[in-house]
């Protein structure tokens, strides 16, 4: 009686494993979403970082559920993006960063702006979001490699938005170096970097003035180039920084 127990149960647990394999039997996804976040005055890509503190792309599928859980897709530092490995389906979706916010809700929960887009993604799907930056970080000439083997860097920090709902004070504006093209706040030598933080509204009087920040640390070892990008924020939200683009200097 034992042994015709044991194989009825041995009999149940392999059908529940072919079982379990038909149900798992799915194509990996493949399918692929790319585009770009640019700023609506200046038609350029919003430049930010990479990982975790920088632009990201929010994906809703709304194919199967009205309440699907969000899944996240990190842009690229030139504020690009390209993913390859989504399911086919229709998704509503928006882009956070260092810009007003496409998808804004009042005190109490309602939506009260929302120009995310809804599309169908299948093969290779493209996608552009047009937004107003915080702020526009401008380069003035080229950063300058100086006799005492630092490097100098001159800019103009201006508002890339007239909505005076994102328009707190500045309170980061920082020169960053690295010994590869991938810098910024998540990515910097903190031996060279120059890095100033404001209080109150000191930050923002430095709004539109030509500003120029020279590396830290003395003379910068030679025979080698360097890569500098200057960031600034507001004190809003997660305080995402906006960029400039990435100077590189060679040191003799």
């Amino acid at each position: 009686m034992k042994k015709i127990l044991y194989i009825i149960a041995m009999s149940m647990i392999v059908g529940a494993g072919s079982s379990c394999k038909k149900i798992d039997n799915y194509e990996a996804p493949s399918e692929t979403l790319t585009g770009s976040v640019v700023d609506a005055g200046t038609g350029a890509s919003v430049q930010t970082e990479t990982g975790g503190n920088g632009t990201r792309i929010k994906l809703l599928e709304i194919s199967w559920s009205s309440n699907p859980t969000p899944f996240y897709i990190n842009s690229m530092q030139d504020g690009t993006f390209n993913y390859t490995k989504l399911f086919a389906g229709k998704n509503k979706i928006s882009a956070e960063g260092a810009f007003v916010p496409l998808v804004q809700t009042d005190a109490a929960g309602a939506t009260i702006v929302d120009k995310s887009q809804t599309v169908d993604i299948k093969g290779t799907t493209q996608i552009k979001f047009t937004v107003e930056p915080f702020l526009r970080i401008q380069w003035i000439g080229e950063p300058v490699y100086n006799a005492d083997g630092t490097i100098s860097a001159t800019f103009k920090v201006v508002r890339g938005t007239t909505d005076a709902s994102f328009q707190q004070d500045v309170s980061d504006i920082n020169l960053y170096v690295n010994a590869t093209k991938y810098v910024g706040n998540n990515n910097y030598d903190n031996r060279y970097s120059a890095r100033v933080s404001y209080g109150g509204t000191d930050g923002t009087t430095k709004i539109g003035q030509t500003l120029t920040l020279t590396t830290i640390g003395g003379a910068l070892p030679g025979k080698r180039s360097y890569f500098l990008r200057v960031g600034a924020r507001i004190n809003y939200g997660l305080k995402y920084y906006n960029y400039t683009d990435v100077k590189t200097v060679v040191v003799p």
